[in-house]
């Protein structure tokens, strides 16, 4: 039994539907994400399940107790959700002990004070019980915050964009402790957000929305190799999709050679078993695309993005087809230069050019023939 489920959620505002035919389960323990761009209601249904929104229609389920459906509404305060803000949240006049006690008021003095130095310990703020939040750091106030929010030992934590306060580099750092301290409480969570990196630091399981629907309901690897549709390809990493036709139930030929999967290449729902030289498009990423100098496999750099430890080059083939790669950054080619390729490409993720739903991205060994 799933601690958490949602089924054929549907919310409106007037006459704008924002959430339609919702569904998702979570484990006991497991920490999920909704990801998705502005507006695609990943934050609504957080509110719903909060207990802020009602649903119209569905059904949200927490810890085998319904909580929300057309004729039933139990309220925040009574579904032992614990939240964590955006802007932290935190009360100004109160010391950091104090503000992580606020939801202890049923417990002993002594009882509270195990608890907050307890929490304090979990999240790496030790002997900061007694500083006040503005003698801390962003990064220092958001784990105060989470320490607040799992003080009372809630059933589920729901965190809504709890990063994006914070500089890149703490984001980064800090989106790896707050999986770390949840996990270590062993409590079931879910994170909000429209940043993919901060999603699969710290999610088990990802869901990408788009106009109120969940597309892929996911880990973050498959997210990436076995994308569910056009949609969940191009928003989750880059890439590009490249003209291609199916030779047989194993092999897709592209401009830069043929493609060889292990299992059978699906190019459309529906389309069963492709007649040859069936037209699809082939997802490249960057690492699909590698760059060497001893390959016949010549493309002209267009432009060039340093990264530190990596350069992700974008590359124009003969036919004026363009693909990325990332290279490592010793190899610094100019703007202009021809440079060696080949691919190395381990999932082959193909889509029937004429339908906007996603094939099946196929996992195999696979090898370029030219």
């Amino acid at each position: 039994m799933s601690h958490l489920e949602l089924k054929d959620v549907e919310l409106s505002y007037g006459p704008h539907r924002v959430v339609s035919g919702f569904s998702l389960a979570l484990e006991r323990g497991s920490i999920g994400c909704l990801l998705g761009p502005s507006g695609c209601g990943k934050t609504t249904v957080l509110r719903c399940i909060a207990g802020f929104e009602r649903v119209v229609t569905g059904q949200i389920r927490l810890d085998d107790r319904v909580v929300s459906s057309q004729g039933l509404y139990l309220p925040p305060e009574q579904r032992r959700i614990g939240m964590v803000f955006q802007d932290y949240a935190l009360f100004p006049h109160l010391s950091i002990a104090d503000n992580i006690a606020f939801g202890l008021r049923a417990m002993t003095g002594d009882e509270r004070s195990a608890r907050v130095n307890d929490l304090l310990r979990i999240v790496g703020l030790s002997g900061s019980g007694k500083k006040y939040p503005h003698e801390m750091s962003g990064g220092q106030q958001q784990r105060v915050a989470l320490a607040r929010a799992l003080a009372p030992r809630p059933s589920l934590l729901l965190l809504d964009e709890p990063f994006s306060n914070l500089d890149v580099e703490l984001r980064e750092r800090l989106s790896h402790e707050v999986r770390d301290i949840i996990k270590a409480s062993g409590t079931t969570a879910i994170l909000v957000t429209h940043d993919q990196h901060e999603a699969f630091a710290v999610a088990d399981e990802i869901g990408i929305m788009h106009h109120g629907r969940i597309q892929q309901w996911d880990t973050p690897y498959n997210l990436y190799h076995r994308p569910a549709n056009r949609f969940v390809a191009d928003f989750i990493g880059q890439g590009v999709l490249m003209p291609g036709k199916v030779i047989n139930d194993h092999q897709v030929r592209v401009e830069l050679g043929v493609l060889n999967s292990l299992i059978p290449v699906e190019c459309g729902v529906g389309c069963g078993q492709c007649d040859f030289d069936c037209p699809v498009e082939v997802l490249l990423r960057p690492d699909d695309i590698i760059h060497d100098d001893a390959s016949p496999l010549k493309a002209r750099v267009v432009k060039k993005a340093f990264r530190g430890a990596d350069i992700l080059y974008t590359l124009e083939l003969g036919s004026g087809t363009r693909v990325l790669s990332l290279v490592p950054s010793h190899h610094n080619h100019a703007l202009g230069e021809m440079i060696g390729i080949r691919l190395d490409v381990d999932h082959v993720v193909t889509f029937h050019e004429r339908s906007d739903l996603a094939a099946h991205a196929q996992q195999g060994l696979v090898t370029a023939v030219h």
